[in-house]
C-alpha cells in the first residue's frame, strides 16, 4: 500500500508491505467552510458570551491584536482582513498587530507578508514580541503556581485586546489557541520558563487533549485572564488548511467550543500499542525544524509500545534550528537519559529545555528514527536521534527486528491526529 505523509509543501509517498498489519489513523475529514469571510464575519457579529465585536470597540479605543508566528499554520492572511473590516470605525493608527512569537525568533519582513498578506503587513503597525527585553514587559504579579507574570507592556496598555489563533491538540498544553496567545505568545522569558518547567512538563495531565487538571494549561488560562482579553477569534483547520470552524467571543466559552470541535475530529482511540509508528509533523510550516518536530514524535509516542520504534518524517528546512537553545541542549548530552538528567536537574534553567525534556522522555520509551531532507545524518545523530534516509528501508529493517507479526501504525498527518490507548 502507498501512503502520502505530510512532509514539507509537497508530501512524501511511502510504500508499506502489504502483508504487514497496518493501521492508518487520520483526522476525520471536515470540509472547509464554503464562504470563509462570511463565516468569520458572522462569528464576529454573533459571538459567544460577548456583544458583537463592533459594539465592543469604540473609535477612540486603542486596539491590540495578537497573531501567530510562522511556525503555526494559522491563516491570518485570510482571517485578519475580515477582523479589521469589523474595526473600520477605528483609525488605523489606533490599531497594533502583535506577533506572538513567545521565545521563537522574530519573523523577517518577507515572512510577515506571507503571514498577514501584503495589505495588512504594510498597512498596519506590526510589533514583534520580545520575551527577552525587560523594558518591553510589565509584571502583573504571581500565578497560583508561584511564577511571575511578565507580559508585553504595549499589549497591556491597549484598551481593547483581541486574541487570534487556531485550535489543534497540543503536546503539553492540551489544545492550542485560546490563552496560548498570551502565554507563551506575549509572555516574558521568566514566565515561559516557569510555565514550561520540568515539574510542569512531567505532570501526567500535561498532555494532548487535556486542559482541566493540566497545570500548564491552567496557568496559561490564569495569566490570560489577568490580561483581561476583550475578545477571542479562533479557527479550526483541515489538512488542506481550509477553515472548518470559527469560534469567537468570550475567551473561555469560544475556546472550549473550538476545543470540543477539534476533539471530535482529531482524537482517535486504539485498542493496543504498536511495535512501529510512522508519523509526520503535519508538513509545512509545522515541520520547519526539528524543534517543532518533537510534536510528531510525541503524537506517535502515545501509542508506541515500550521498546518500540518511531519513524518521523519532517523536512526541517530551518534545520534543528540554529536559533534558540534546543540545539545546544542536545549537544550537552551523549544519550537521552543524560539529556533528561541535565534539563531536570534542580536549578537548571534554559530556554527550550522543555522540548529537550520531551524528546528525552519519548526516546526512553522508543527508538526514534528521523527522515529530514535538510539535516545530514551527522546532524541527526548529534541530536541523539537515528538517521533514516529512506523511510521504507528503515521500516523493513524494523520488521526484521520485530518479526513478521509486528504491528504498524501510520499517522500521515502527524499531530493533526492524536491517538490514545482506549
Amino acid at each position: 500500500m502507498r501512503i502520502k505523509l505530510a512532509y514539507g509543501k509537497e508530501g512524501l509517498w511511502v510504500t508499506l508491505p502489504d502483508e504487514a498489519r497496518v493501521t492508518v489513523l487520520e483526522p476525520k475529514f471536515v470540509p472547509g467552510l464554503p464562504d470563509e469571510p462570511a463565516a468569520i464575519r458572522e462569528a464576529l457579529r454573533q459571538p459567544v458570551g460577548t456583544p458583537p465585536l463592533r459594539e465592543l470597540v469604540r473609535p477612540e479605543d486603542t486596539v491590540a491584536i495578537a497573531f501567530s508566528d510562522l511556525t503555526r499554520p494559522m491563516p491570518s492572511d485570510r482571517v485578519l482582513p475580515v477582523l479589521l473590516e469589523e474595526l473600520a470605525h477605528v483609525p488605523r493608527e489606533n490599531i497594533t498587530l502583535f506577533n506572538a512569537v513567545g521565545t521563537h525568533r522574530p519573523n523577517t519582513p518577507e515572512e510577515l507578508v506571507s503571514i498577514l498578506g501584503r495589505e495588512v503587513a504594510e498597512g498596519y503597525r506590526v510589533v514583534q514580541h520580545n520575551a527577552f527585553d525587560p523594558d518591553g514587559l510589565v509584571l502583573l504579579g504571581e500565578t497560583s503556581f508561584g511564577h511571575e507574570m511578565w507580559i508585553n507592556r504595549d499589549f497591556m496598555a491597549a484598551s481593547v485586546k483581541i486574541l487570534t489563533g487556531f485550535i489543534e491538540p497540543h503536546l503539553f498544553a492540551g489544545f492550542s489557541g485560546g490563552p496560548k496567545a498570551v502565554l507563551p505568545g506575549l509572555a516574558g522569558e521568566r514566565t515561559i520558563l516557569g510555565n514550561h518547567g520540568p515539574q510542569m512538563i512531567e505532570h501526567p495531565q500535561a498532555t494532548w487533549g487535556i486542559t482541566q487538571g493540566n497545570p500548564i494549561w491552567e496557568e496559561m488560562h490564569e495569566v490570560a485572564l489577568r490580561v483581561q482579553p476583550t475578545f477571542l477569534l479562533n479557527v479550526t483547520l483541515n489538512k488542506a488548511r481550509e477553515i472548518t470552524g470559527v469560534f469567537a467571543g468570550d475567551m473561555d466559552q469560544a475556546h472550549a467550543a473550538g476545543a470540543e470541535f477539534v476533539r471530535q475530529s482529531a482524537m482517535t482511540p486504539v485498542l493496543a500499542p504498536f511495535d512501529i509508528v510512522i508519523t509526520s509533523n503535519s508538513g509545512y510550516p509545522l515541520d520547519l525544524n526539528l524543534y517543532q518536530a518533537v510534536k510528531g514524535m510525541s503524537a506517535a509516542a502515545q501509542i508506541v509500545r515500550q521498546g518500540g520504534s518511531i519513524i518521523l518524517a519532517a523536512e526541517c528546512v530551518d534545520g534543528i534550528p540554529d536559533h534558540g537553545e534546543y540545539k545546544r541542549l542536545l549537544q550537552m548530552a551523549d544519550n537521552p537519559q543524560q539529556l533528561l538528567d541535565i534539563v531536570t536537574a534542580p536549578g537548571f534553567v534554559c530556554i527550550d529545555q522543555w522540548e529537550a525534556q520531551l524528546q528525552a522522555m519519548i526516546q526512553l520509551k522508543a527508538d526514534v528514527y528521523v527522515k529530514a531532507s535538510y539535516l545530514s545524518d551527522e546532524q541527526i545523530r548529534q541530536a541523539l536521534l537515528i538517521p533514516s534516509p529512506d523511510v521504507e528501508a528503515t521500516l523493513w529493517d524494523l520488521l526484521r527486528k520485530y518479526g513478521p507479526q509486528a504491528t504498524i501504525c501510520v499517522l500521515p498527518e502527524g499531530p493533526q491526529t492524536i491517538p490514545y490507548i482506549e
